[in-house]
């Protein structure tokens, strides 16, 4: 049975969605009555305190999963290079949603392009210190090539399949075929656009289709709200 977790980019419920969800309880507590999944976005910017994490996981039904996004730390400003120590404190703290951690999400700057060595090494480093899913964001084209996805596979690295795609190819997932992730930002307009029913309609079909054993869809269309009521539509389309 493929595993299919659909969510948004952080769980904070708008007002105008509300009524979608149960009255009572914190708004993580109420957004995982309703979706099986959220990504944490807010890691990206600042660490969070390994108590929060464990707070987290205690506020959500046991089948919950978090998806949890590598510190900008690592991916943007160290750019994969000499992230030892930063790496070993946020997996200390992620590390602390125990069963209900899902992916780690690597988001890569979009000047970051392909350096064979550099992936490699940090991937390596990352493989020895976590062993459960991973899944990377790359928006360079040089990303794109076979190369990238065969190193990707090597450490069981799904690739994003993003939209808007941030270069041909970036729309279909890639890498290590185990997970398939999407990262939905919004279109036209990213980040606020919701997605046309014929849009979500397609995708519940393709996400009925046999596939890997587990696939993440998350809705960051957030800006205005409309996030949280694609992503619901998506969960009664696809069952």
């Amino acid at each position: 049975m493929q595993r299919l977790f659909i969510g948004t980019a952080g769980w904070n419920i708008p007002s105008q969605h509300a009524a979608a969800f149960p009255p009572d309880g914190s708004h993580l507590a109420r957004y995982a009555a309703r979706l099986p999944a959220v990504e944490i976005n807010s890691s990206f910017y600042r660490p969070h305190r390994p108590a929060t994490y464990a707070r987290w996981a205690a506020a959500v039904p046991e089948e919950f999963r978090f998806a949890v996004k590598l510190p900008k730390e690592i991916s943007h400003t160290l750019r994969l290079v000499g992230a030892e120590a930063a790496l070993a404190r946020f997996l200390d703290e992620a590390g602390q949603l125990g069963p209900k951690l899902g992916p780690l999400l690597l988001q890569l700057p979009p000047s970051l392009g392909f350096d064979a060595a550099t992936a490699d090494a940090f991937l390596a480093l990352l493989r020895q210190r976590h062993d459960g899913a991973v899944v990377c964001e790359p928006r360079h084209p040089s990303w794109f090539g076979g190369e990238g996805d065969a190193l990707l596979t090597r450490h069981r690295v799904a690739r994003v399949g993003a939209d808007p795609p941030p270069a041909p190819g970036a729309a279909r997932p890639g890498g290590w075929p185990g997970l398939r992730y999407f990262r939905l930002h919004g279109a036209p307009r990213m980040y606020y656009s919701p997605y046309a029913p014929e849009r979500l309609a397609r995708l519940a079909a393709l996400l009925r289709q046999p596939g890997s054993p587990e696939t993440w869809v998350i809705f960051d269309n957030t800006a205005e709200g409309a996030a949280w009521a694609d992503a619901l539509s998506l969960l009664e389309q696809a069952g």
